[in-house]
């Protein structure tokens, strides 16, 4: 059935893919039905959201309300004020309480109405349940999750091996159904995940021991919580300062292990919109100045053997600034302003000898995954390219491909900006 606040849209092949290109922008949030049929919606950050990224509070503030919103932030995945030793500093504390009062100052900046600290954190479980508590979440139209530890909201706001819901997370779940907005970054974002959240780890370590459910005070090890998180987002696996952390390797180890076939993987200052989540017609928008991957692992398999762990068959594609993906279709929808590149330049594609962008390595630089594959979608000279993690013993190497079903496009007419559908294979050294 034809949607009516689709925007029309052309449909290209490109190497053989069927790419859908928007032809009229339209919001992200325009939806004509009636509000009685309207979901709520959700803005994941992959982290590291400035204070003046004022599309993003924008963005959030418009679904809440406009000039009437009331934001509720929570930020119990921070440490409580009794952990941290310069909480009665104001310039120098980093706790629930005072990272609580500053978003709520950023809300009201931006144009919330109203922006209150939810006080809940890990030195207050009981407050989840607190019928005061669910009064003043009831009284907010959205919400605002900070980053921190995940696993702190699900000591604060989950009950028991079941995962049941407190009473504050069910009454935030209720709000999300009848239209209010759910927003977080970091780990206010990765928390809205469905099963098999992950808990830590670094892509190197991930592709050379794997997977194991729990959480571990090794930061390198990869872990995962099989019950999830709040379980917003069940489309896909949620991963968080793609790109800046170099964690393009653990996501695919960790979706390979576990099952699953989809990733989006935030990049940091830029939001993933998702419109109707968890239904039938669950719509995505990116939105900020880097990007959202999705990681696509229908065809891909994968192989242990006495010289490591190999993926072959994965796709890559970057989305940026007012592309959208329909979930249900996998159909990415590239925006009208971008157009298909077809690359000119001839010049090779740069060694890259640390694709995870290792914190081992004191020369590694951020989005080093990103620039190869925008490097190889750039020019004519090359169809593939590797690229090889900082670490030996075993090392890994990463082929980029543009395999049939690639496409590149461009808003310069230059340089890569879009990626649809590269093709990853991992394989040890």
């Amino acid at each position: 059935m034809r949607v009516p606040s689709a925007p029309a849209r052309r449909t290209v092949l490109a190497c053989g893919l069927a790419v859908a290109l928007l032809t009229a922008a339209s919001p992200a949030s325009a939806d004509p039905r009636p509000a009685r049929d309207q979901a709520g919606s959700l803005v994941l950050i992959g982290g590291a959201l400035k204070e003046d990224n004022t599309r993003v509070y924008g963005e959030i503030i418009k679904r809440a309300g406009g000039p009437q919103a009331r934001i509720g932030i929570i930020t119990a995945a921070s440490v409580p004020e009794s952990q941290d030793p310069h909480a009665g500093d104001p310039d120098l504390c980093s706790n629930s309480a005072c990272n609580g009062a500053h978003y709520a100052g950023l809300f009201e900046r931006h144009g919330a109405a109203d922006a209150q600290w939810i006080p809940l954190d890990i030195d207050h479980v009981a407050d989840a349940d607190s019928d005061a508590v669910v009064a003043q979440v009831n009284s907010m139209t959205g919400f605002f999750f900070g980053g921190g530890d995940q696993y702190r909201y699900i000591t604060t706001l989950l009950r028991g091996d079941g995962h049941e819901d407190s009473k504050v997370l069910a009454a935030i779940r209720a709000k999300l159904a009848h239209g209010a907005v759910v927003s977080g970054s970091s780990a206010g974002a990765q928390i809205a995940s469905g099963p098999d959240m992950v808990s830590g780890g670094e892509s190197y370590e991930s592709l050379r021991d794997g997977s194991a459910p729990g959480y571990f005070d090794d930061p390198t090890r990869l872990g995962y919580i099989p019950q999830g998180g709040f379980g917003f987002l069940r489309s896909g696996l949620v991963d968080t300062h793609t790109g800046a952390y170099g964690r393009e390797g653990r996501a695919l180890r960790l979706a390979s292990d576990t099952g699953h076939d989809r990733v989006y993987a935030l990049e940091e200052n830029t939001a993933l919109v998702v419109d109707r989540p968890g239904g039938n017609r669950e719509h995505m928008t990116v939105l900020g100045p880097n990007g959202v991957a999705v990681l696509d692992l229908r065809d891909a398999r994968a192989h242990d053997s006495a010289n490591g762990w190999s993926l072959r068959r994965a796709r890559y594609s970057h989305l940026t600034d007012g592309d959208q993906y329909d979930a249900r279709t996998w159909t990415p929808r590239v925006h009208p302003g971008k157009q298909l590149l077809i690359p000119a330049g001839t010049t090779p594609v740069p060694a890259n000898t640390d694709v995870f962008h290792s914190a081992a390595d004191p020369d590694g630089t951020p989005y080093s995954f990103r620039t190869t594959a925008r490097a190889l979608a750039s020019t004519r000279a090359q169809n593939s390219a590797t690229a090889t993690t900082f670490e030996t013993g075993p090392g890994f190497t990463v082929t980029f491909t543009k395999a049939r079903g690639f496409a590149a496009f461009t808003g310069d007419g230059t340089s890569a900006q879009t990626l649809i559908a590269l093709r990853i294979d991992i394989a040890p050294q």
